[in-house]
């Protein structure tokens, strides 16, 4: 092993090999797997070429051309239901520095105090110009969609994968877009999540420096989450060499689901009714056998860090007093079950209730700050050998003759 190569985590070689924790200490006691003593933290770390090794043991003896469960990233940890970014944990980040500087952090390594986030007007114009052709009642996060490739037909100098030039885009791409969603008059705020406040809110009217501050606060929990299946899109988007705009919107796409983006809506749309009474709206959820929206994480065991770290904010927050409340009904009602906790589709559903946004403003904010993990994933993809995701199939059809 390197010495720059990164150990990997008891919960980490459980992900790869998609075992329990348990079978990876099984693996250990077999002399299948070497333990490295973290004096530091009292935590076995593994090396990773000996978990691939043991990976392709388990594969018939097949070598795979390309498995997903191999991406090296020095991005994100999540390690005991705790979140980190480049080692910083996202909870002393949030609400002491903005998502413009959390950003650099995930793009270049560096925290600073990057200049304001600007657009050509020439890109901006392109982009509202083709928003405005949509009707009326279109989801934000589909004006996203729109806007992103809309732009990237006007840019002629996208394929410019220079990380100085993909992170001058990433900048443009994002000022651009918290510029666009909204069509009223320009506040003259430079930071993004000021922008971007007027195309969330339900009824227009001036934010308040605390408002602003949770917003901000929610982006920089949202900005990245390791390989999360629109990541993984993302990345292979880019091992293909595909410009930084054709990145962002594969990951917008695998967002466009059930299962990932459109969860805020759901919980959304149940914390609705939970406002109201929240045991009836449990009780209906359980008569008829269907998940709770925003409870429960295949990946956390105890607590989602981003729910935690959201909910704590939002109850300094006056307005979010009676969502909380029913949150905490709720949480209560599934007290029986393990692993019911809150998770980050809920405690954004309980912003946007509480600052009173859009129904669709969740989905969107989620979009816009996850929009910065996908471009630091592009430009470690960028540094590496292209084209080096090529996931092996079994064919299961009708054999020629």
């Amino acid at each position: 092993m390197t010495g720059d190569e990164r150990l990997l985590t008891t919960a980490q070689v459980a992900r790869q090999l998609q075992v329990k924790p348990e079978t990876v200490y099984a693996y250990v006691s077999r002399g299948l797997l070497r333990s490295i003593r973290d004096g530091s933290r009292r935590q076995s770390l593994f090396d990773p070429g000996e978990v691939d090794r043991l990976a392709e043991r388990g594969r018939d003896g097949r070598v795979p051309s390309g498995v997903v469960e191999r991406i090296r990233t020095e991005l994100t940890l999540l390690d005991h239901d705790e979140l980190y970014y480049r080692g910083h944990p996202v909870g002393e980040l949030a609400g002491t520095h903005p998502i413009e500087a959390v950003a650099h952090l995930l793009w270049t390594g560096e925290l600073g105090t990057p200049a304001p986030f600007t657009t050509s007007p020439a890109l901006k114009d392109v982009a509202a110009a083709v928003l405005a052709a949509l009707p009326e009642a279109t989801r934000l996060g589909d004006r996203v969609r729109v806007a992103v490739a809309a732009v990237a037909a006007a840019d002629p100098l996208r394929y410019d994968l220079a990380p100085g030039a993909v992170i001058r885009r990433a900048e443009s791409m994002l000022a651009m877009l918290v510029d666009v969603l909204d069509p009223g008059p320009t506040s003259g705020a430079t930071a993004l999540a000021a922008r971007l406040w007027p195309a969330l809110t339900r009824r227009p009217r001036p934010s308040t420096p605390a408002e602003i501050g949770l917003l901000d606060l929610v982006m920089v929990a949202l900005a990245d989450h390791d390989l999360a299946v629109s990541t993984v899109a993302a990345r292979v988007a880019a091992s293909a060499r595909a410009h930084p705009y054709a990145v962002v919107s594969a990951g917008l796409g695998a967002l466009d689901g059930p299962y990932h983006g459109a969860s805020t809506t759901l919980a959304y749309r149940f914390l609705a009714d939970a406002i109201d009474d929240p045991v009836r709206a449990l009780a209906d959820r359980l008569r008829l056998g269907s998940a709770v929206p925003g409870f429960g994480h295949r990946i956390y065991r105890a607590r989602d860090p981003r729910a935690a770290l959201i909910l704590a904010a939002l109850r300094d927050h006056p307005p979010a007093a009676a969502v909380l409340t029913a949150v905490d009904a709720v949480t209560a009602g599934l007290a029986s079950r393990p692993g019911a906790f809150p998770n980050v589709d809920l405690a954004l559903a309980v912003a946007a209730h509480a600052l009173d946004l859009r129904s669709d403003a969740a989905e969107a904010v989620f979009a816009l700050a996850r929009t910065v993990g996908w471009i630091a994933h592009a430009l470690e993809e960028y540094r590496g050998p292209g084209l080096r995701f090529r996931a092996e199939g079994v064919y299961t059809g009708r054999r020629p003759r």
